[in-house]
Parts: C-alpha cells; structure tokens; sequence
C-alpha cells in the first residue's frame, strides 16, 4: 500500500532552516505531481509547494516564494522542501501527499 513517511521537522530559530524528506513507497514514484501542505494549530491545511513528476515544473505558495524550495529524487523516491529564512508563521505540522494520499506529518516550531 501507499506509504508517506516525513522526516526532518523540529524546533528552529527564526531566520534558521530545515530541510523536510517525504519516503515514499507502495506506488510509482516518478509518475505523481507531488505536494507539500502544512496545517497550523486553529487553521485549515493549506497547499505550501508542488512539484511535477520529473521535477521540471514547481509551484509555490505566495508566503513561501524566495524561501522554500521544493525537490524531488525520483531514483531514491524521495520528495523534498527545504526550508530557509524560517519565520514564527511557518510553525505547522507539514505534510506530503501524492494523489490522494497522505504521510503521518512532522512538526515544525519555529521559535526563539
């Protein structure tokens, strides 16, 4: 079955950086548009970044644009988002999701 495991979340300083990984398995890999959402305390879940199946194509949420990058190695099926100049707001629990699917979701506090 399909499997979503994040990794990389945890408390950072303002101005800091985190570089999130999503594993996936039980599927094939380099033939899904891939996301990343995020889900603040209190807030809906919002799309922060996707990326097409080769990777040529991404898009970006306003808040993250010059910030975030989004990647994908489609040898490893591993999904990326690596994330600078982190500020207070981009505390969330985030997740990746491929088609319908969703990963368990890492935390991220951002935090002096």
């Amino acid at each position: 079955q399909v499997q979503l495991v994040e990794s990389g979340g945890g408390l950072v300083q303002p101005g800091g950086s985190l570089r999130l990984s999503c594993a996936a398995s039980g599927f094939t890999f380099r033939r899904y548009y891939m996301s990343w959402y995020r889900q603040a305390p209190g807030k809906q879940r919002e799309l922060v970044a996707g990326i097409s199946s080769t990777g040529g194509i991404t898009n970006y949420a306003d808040f993250v644009k010059g910030r975030f990058t989004i990647s994908r190695d489609n040898a490893k099926n591993t999904l990326y988002l690596q994330m600078n100049s982190l500020l207070p707001e981009d505390t969330a629990v985030y997740y990746c999701k491929a088609d319908l699917n969703w990963g368990q979701g890492t935390q991220v506090t951002v935090s002096s």
